[in-house]
């Protein structure tokens, strides 16, 4: 395997390894948009803050790393924050 190839991999490593978190993340927002059982719930919403906190730090980390670009991470993590707000939104309609 040439250096480039090597390279190639790490990157798409590092990036799917992010996304397999991010995809985690959503999954949680998701059993709650289904459910919406747990209004309000500060465990919970502690539990989505920590992880998405988590994912920033493993996101500016790679991007350091060069191993991905600023613009891909933010991608990510403007995703998630579009589904977190969604669920927020509905959380709110059912109070």
């Amino acid at each position: 395997m040439s250096t480039s190839e090597i390279s190639n991999d790490l990157v798409q490593k590092a990036y799917d390894l992010l996304q397999e978190d991010a995809n985690k993340i959503l999954k949680l927002i998701e059993v709650q948009m289904e459910t919406l059982t747990n209004r309000r719930c500060p465990l919970y919403e502690e539990v989505l803050d920590t992880q998405m906190y988590g994912l920033s730090r493993e996101i500016d980390f790679a991007v350091r790393a060069g191993l991905m670009s600023s613009s891909t991470g933010k991608e990510i993590i403007s995703e998630l924050e579009r589904n977190l707000a969604k669920l927020y939104e509905a959380l709110n309609q059912c109070e």
